[in-house]
């Protein structure tokens, strides 16, 4: 019996590693938190394993552990840490623990600034169409999987999703650069994460160290559209292999995207320039381990998406609401581009939550410059709370619109008021677009879209 404790378990990524590494056969799992908020303290009690007090306690530390978890929010003087390293126990970010747990296994990682979660819950879904059902940990919610990381003994492909951000507060690595991929997948290049990354050199300089940690003779798929892809590629070791991607030949009828193949014509649930990139990286990896192109294409099609990718909330016959996780520069502009592309005679009314701490920086505010500008009503929201939590500046409405580089950008940072002016506004032939890696300061998105449509 392995026994397998979890320091931080509540956290988002940590927990579904808790639930996936219990689901394995003759694992005991145990963990600890301080606090621990929905969606992870209702999982983890469904699943028996939310701590039955809250708090540390290092008599949860025995010599019995075979491996102790550390999860982000657990720092250096946490009790059972230092009860830990005084017995000498096998301690593990969850990175480090997903590559020792599946360091037998073909191992496809995808990175990038943008397109990541999708492109990697795009080889997942094909792989377990096919019936190669992989172990993996994808950042959002996909439809038809229970769980966000899938940890098994039998499965021989592993597909994660490589966050560049860092692995622990005692570990100043990032992520992707603990799993050393066979197949490796680089979507894209945008600076983010400013507050670890101070200058766009530094981050870039992270994916070129991910390259340069793939295992021997891997293969390495990027976008030949990012002038900073196309270098790493042509500096990485001589025994890479590497393959190239763009955007997938399509066309559009009525509001739906068909991807041209030379096996036929394959209708989308999915659409926008970004996605059809994805399809293409998603297909070259699939293809490393054994999937042919026509078998792709097949599965592709009743792909849904992950969650809160252009996931609709809410539809009338002549409108549709949307939510997306947008969280950088990059992804608002292309998310935007892609409903006006699919929808171009439609009014685009979209609204952006700043929230990273990048965002909330009056330094990176240029960076957003022009990305909302195909919106005919463009919003910008921000909560003075999270400025606080953040512990940065308070922004004011100038600097926004300078950064945005729009004149006629509505600006709020109280949600009562931008519920108001959101009433105010006439749907009909419209998109609506929610975009945020917060949540709105808890505005019921789905609820709100509704009423809106259907006023």
């Amino acid at each position: 019996m392995q026994r397998v404790h979890f320091i931080a378990i509540g956290g988002a990524a940590m927990h579904n590693l808790a639930i996936a590494v219990k689901k394995k056969n003759n694992f005991l799992v145990t963990g600890s938190d301080d606090e621990i908020y929905d969606p992870s303290y209702t999982r983890l009690k469904e699943n028996g394993l939310l701590p039955d007090q809250m708090g540390w306690f290092p008599d949860r530390i025995h010599k019995g552990l075979s491996a102790v978890i550390l999860g982000m929010h657990a720092t250096e003087d946490n009790p059972e840490l230092i009860r830990a390293r005084e017995l000498g126990l096998k301690i593990y970010s969850y990175p480090e623990y997903l590559f020792h747990q599946t360091r037998s296994k073909t191992r496809i990682v995808v990175g990038g600034s943008h397109g990541k979660t999708t492109t990697t819950a795009m080889i997942i879904w094909v792989l377990k169409q096919l019936r190669m059902d992989p172990d993996f940990l994808v950042g959002a919610k996909v439809e038809g999987f229970e769980n966000m990381v899938k940890l098994t003994y039998d499965s021989r492909v592993a597909v994660f999703e490589g966050d560049e951000y860092l692995t622990s507060p005692l570990d100043r690595r990032p992520k992707f650069h603990l799993y050393k991929p066979h197949i490796a997948v680089l979507t894209g290049i945008a600076w983010d994460h400013a507050n670890v990354f101070p200058t766009f050199q530094h981050y870039v300089e992270q994916f070129r160290k991910f390259a340069d940690l793939m295992e021997f003779q891997g293969r390495l798929i990027y976008f030949d559209g990012d002038e900073n892809l196309n270098a790493i590629a042509e500096n990485v070791r001589r025994d890479i292999i590497t393959f190239n991607y763009h955007t997938a030949p399509h066309h559009i009828e009525n509001g739906v995207t068909i991807i041209e193949t030379k096996y036929g014509n394959f209708p989308l649930k999915i659409f926008g320039k970004h996605n059809l990139q994805n399809i293409e990286a998603a297909r070259l990896a699939c293809r490393q381990v054994g999937v042919t192109d026509e078998q792709f294409y097949n599965a592709i099609g009743d792909f849904p998406g992950a969650s809160k990718r252009q996931q609709v909330i809410a539809q009338t016959a002549t409108a549709t609401a949307f939510n997306d996780f947008a969280h950088s520069p990059s992804k608002v502009k292309a998310t935007i581009e892609a409903m006006k592309g699919q929808f171009p005679e439609r009014k685009l009314i979209a609204c952006y939550e700043l929230h990273t701490f990048s965002s909330l920086t009056e330094s990176f505010l240029p960076e957003y410059k022009n990305t909302m500008q195909q919106a005919d009503v463009a919003i910008v929201y921000y909560n003075h709370e999270v400025i606080k939590q953040k512990q940065q500046k308070t922004l004011d409405e100038n600097q926004i619109i300078t950064g945005f580089g729009r004149e006629d950008l509505k600006i709020f940072s109280d949600i009562d008021a931008l519920k108001r002016f959101l009433t105010e506004q006439n749907y009909t032939n419209t998109t609506l677009l929610m975009m945020s890696s917060g949540n709105f300061s808890g505005a019921n998105l789905p609820e709100l879209a509704h009423q809106l449509l259907n006023q």
